[in-house]
């Protein structure tokens, strides 16, 4: 395994921590007047996907966890477990549902996705930055309410409920952020 400074550990990395793999997810580099520069992290374990917050001095020395990343293509839901398949040799994943933070209503048939692996055990999923879904259910626009760009509840094809303008209908298709689940665009 790699060793690095951590003042260069990012967000997004993995790194061994208390020797266990621990994803970065914030970080915030200090230089005090007195003293060494600092970096302090928001780390989150791997295995129990407890956060916690330490703060590290930049010429210190940090392990990075070797993470494969391989991609793979959504298949279905099997309980908790979400099923993905590399295309190139039809091998099978199964990712526990905690892994995607809230993001299974993002989820669609094929959709591409990184699933990141750490001693053979999927560890995260990166979805596309965006994805488009289809409007199942979208309630017919109030006359008069038209100040302040307002917004509607719609339903999507996967049961994600979002905000979206009030000219959206049933059967328009958009475009939504992975990162917030927010509306982007109308897509044609």
């Amino acid at each position: 395994m790699a060793q690095i400074k951590a003042g260069n550990i990012a967000k997004g990395m993995f790194i061994i921590y208390k020797q266990a793999p621990h994803q970065v997810m914030k970080t915030e580099f200090m230089n005090p007047g007195k003293g060494s520069a600092i970096m302090r992290t928001k780390l989150k374990n791997v295995a129990t996907g407890t956060v916690s917050e330490f703060t590290f001095k930049t010429n210190e020395f940090v392990e990075e966890a070797e993470v494969d990343k391989s991609e793979r293509q959504f298949l279905y839901q099997d309980g908790g477990d979400f099923v993905f398949m590399d295309p190139r040799n039809y091998e099978q994943v199964s990712v526990p549902g905690r892994l995607l933070a809230g993001k299974e209503k993002l989820l669609t048939t094929n959709l591409a996705a990184i699933i990141l692996i750490l001693d053979d055990q999927p560890i995260g999923v990166r979805l596309p930055p965006n994805v488009v879904l289809k409007v199942i259910e979208a309630h017919e626009a109030v006359a008069g309410n038209r100040i302040n760009a307002p917004k509607k509840p719609v339903i999507m094809e996967t049961g994600l409920e979002i905000q979206a303008p009030l000219f959206i209908k049933t059967g328009d298709k958009l475009s939504i952020d992975t990162d917030t689940g927010e509306y982007l665009a109308r897509v044609n």
